[in-house]
């Protein structure tokens, strides 16, 4: 990864990464719902988690109206990643 020497071009490769590992430890903590290990009602781990799908789910929900579900699977993480992807080949 080159390093920009645009500060607001690092700023937005930061967001682009710190985006990116919030989606995977969101689709990780998915995981680990299907497999039954549920997040606790109350406390600083519910808090963590509610705020990780506050912050993730709006993208999500737009890319969600514009990609059709494919059965139980949710292509809207995996078209997010894409975008992502383009986004920092371009950018960073």
């Amino acid at each position: 990864m080159v390093a920009a020497s645009n500060p607001v071009t690092n700023l937005v490769c930061i967001a682009l990464t710190v985006y990116s590992i919030l989606l995977l430890i969101r689709v990780v903590l998915s995981w680990l719902e299907l497999a039954g290990v549920r997040p606790p009602a109350t406390g600083p781990v519910r808090s963590g988690f509610d705020l990780l799908i506050d912050v993730t789910e709006p993208p999500l929900r737009l890319l969600r109206r514009i990609v059709p579900p494919a059965g139980m699977v949710d292509l809207s993480v995996l078209v997010a990643f894409i975008i992502i992807f383009v986004l920092r080949s371009a950018l960073c």
